[in-house]
Parts: structure tokens; sequence; C-alpha cells
């Protein structure tokens, strides 16, 4: 096969653009032609670019039930209703359930959270995680990270009497569980302007939504930064768009003062000393907290997430690391075993 590269080369005028950028902005000039060919003539729109804003999040009521989901988490609040904070048991799920957690437990103590054994009860919304809620006396589960494919297991918490709000970025079956609100970009009838946020992101979008509807001021958001932009790295969606503000934010947030919980990590992944980046979140952060749910329980990530005590938080992710550790053992046991196999097969195929 053949291909035809057509390139289009700058012109003088985009020349000349480019080098003033690269002078004022002190880049190098292929940086500066970069900016143009992406539409940035100006410097105060590369330094935009460069350092996106917070306030150009897009209004979280822009997403379809938001004010469904707002209205019924203040109903529930204000009849004083059990709420659980469910969420898958992989890194942004965990975070999910941690930031939701985090945020509500300032103005609300009658909240709980769960995350399903990834062995005996699998992914997503269990019966057994339902039963845990009709136990406990749950009226409303929110639900983040998993959730939209759920139709069976929601119906029969209904059947129960308590109402779900799923939050989730996974594509939808076009059978929609029967919940009282789902926040989710890729529905078919989908009303957000930015489809790729977490988990967490959608998490992160309810609660600013929810600030908005209480007078809570934006500020009090920032702090929770830090856990989108691990979710965000480590679940490996793009880091443009809303993602690019939420992640350039959240990176900042966790070299500057990161969470209690966030800390113990960096401190047990030998970061302290370092400015952290993506790639930091992607091969050390992320899977210490992928590592609860793979060899414990993810539950255990969120009581680290959300530990308050930085001693306690030191001992939770040291255990944590202890099963990464492990983890990294049964993938090279079974590694080996997998090429074992391989090479029997090719000693059969040569006979």
């Amino acid at each position: 096969m053949t291909h035809k590269w057509n390139y289009l080369p700058i012109t003088p005028e985009q020349a000349e653009t480019s080098q003033t950028l690269a002078r004022e902005l002190g880049i190098n000039p292929i940086l500066g032609r970069l900016l143009v060919e992406r539409g940035i003539t100006t410097a105060a729109a590369a330094r935009k670019f460069f350092r996106p804003q917070l306030p150009e999040l897009y209004d979280p009521f822009l997403m379809k039930d938001m004010d469904v989901a707002v209205a019924r988490l203040n109903k529930a609040m204000g009849k004083k209703e059990r709420i659980l904070i469910y969420g898958d048991y992989d890194v942004d799920g965990t975070t999910a359930v941690a930031l939701v957690y985090k945020f509500i437990q300032q103005f609300y103590s009658n909240i709980d959270y769960y995350i399903p054994d990834r062995y005996n009860e699998g992914y997503g919304v269990s019966y057994k995680g339902v039963d845990y809620a009709v136990e406990t006396g749950v009226k409303l589960i929110i639900v983040l990270d998993c959730g939209i494919k759920a139709v069976d297991e929601i119906a029969y918490a209904r059947e129960k009497g308590i109402d779900f709000i799923i939050c989730d970025h996974h594509v939808p079956d076009d059978v929609l569980p029967p919940a009282v609100a789902i926040l989710n970009a890729k529905r078919f009838d989908n009303t957000y302007p930015y489809e790729h946020l977490s988990g967490c992101g959608v998490g992160f979008k309810f609660m600013q939504a929810f600030a908005i509807s209480n007078g809570i001021e934006f500020h009090h958001l920032i702090p929770l930064l830090d856990l989108v932009a691990v979710s965000i790295a480590s679940d490996i969606v793009p880091i443009m768009g809303e993602n690019r503000i939420l992640a350039f934010h959240g990176l900042k947030q966790l070299n500057s003062n990161p969470s209690v919980g966030l800390k113990a990590i960096i401190d047990v992944c030998g970061l302290a000393d370092k400015e952290i980046t993506v790639s930091d979140i992607v091969f050390k952060i992320g899977p210490r907290i992928n590592a609860s749910g793979r060899i414990q329980n993810g539950k255990e990530a969120v009581d680290l997430l959300t530990e308050k005590d930085f001693s306690a938080a030191l001992e939770k992710a040291g255990q944590i690391n202890q099963y990464n550790e492990t983890r990294k053992d049964l993938d090279k046991s079974m590694t080996e075993e997998a090429n074992a196999i391989v090479s029997g097969l090719d000693g059969l195929a040569d006979r």
C-alpha cells in the first residue's frame, strides 16, 4: 500500500507570526510554528493555552439530568436520608468515590461508601451491594464509574425503595437503567459539550453543580482536583478539552498541597522531592491504588484516599504498596506461565 502525503507549508504571514510568538514567549520557534498551526496567533492566547483557567470549565448543568440529580441529593440531605457512595474498584472508581464522599461529608454526616469485591461481586452494581444498602437503611445510592448497564440491579434496588444517581462515562446500551438521574456525556441524547470525562470527572461535575445550587464557592472544590488528575491519567482518557484544564490544575494541586492519602502514596513511591507528572501517576501512583482492588478490596484504597491523619495514611499506603509488589509478582508468574505454554505449543508445531 502506498500513501500520498499532502504537506501544506505555512504562509509567510504565519511564519512571521510564529517568530513573533517565539520571541514574546521565549520559546523555541518550532513551538511558535505549532501554535500558529493550531490557530493560536497571539501571546495572550498562547499563555491561556499553556495555562488553562478553571473558569473555562463547562457549566455542569449543561449535562442532561444534572438538575434532577442535584435536586434528589438536596432532598436526601434535607430529609436526612442515608446516602451510599458506590464505585468501581479501579483507580477511576475509587478516586471518584473518595472525591464525592469527601465533599459531601463536609456538609452531611449520614453517608457511607461501598466498593464491590472484584472476585465475589465482579464489576459494577451488584445485588450484594444493593442488599448491603437495604440492611443499612440507605435511600439514595450515588454510583460512580459504573452503573450505566446495571438495568436489572437498579430495578431490584427500586423495588427495595432505593433511588440511584448514576455518574458514569462508559458507552450505554439502548436501554438505560431506571435511575432517578443518569449523568453520562456518552448518552445518545447527550447535551454536554465534552464527552471524554473520566468517571471521577463526572463525579466532580456533579459536586460542582451541587455546590452551585447551594451557594458553595468554587474554591472549596479545588482541593479535590488532585483526585481528578489521578483518574484522568490512570484511566487513559484524552488529556484535551476540559480534561486538559482539570488535569493541569489537578497536577498543580498534587504538587503543591495534595490530600493526606495521596501525600502518603507519593511518599511510598519515592516521589516526595520530585515534581509529579502524568507519567508518575500512570506508572507509580495509579498502579498502587489499582493493586488494592486486584489483591484485596478497593475499599482499602478509598479508606486511604479519605484518611485525614497522615501517620494512619502512611500505614495504609505501606499496605497498598505491598499489594502492588504482590501484584507485580503475580503478573510475572502469569507471564512466565504464558511463555511456557507458548513454548510448548511451538514445540508441538515443530514435530
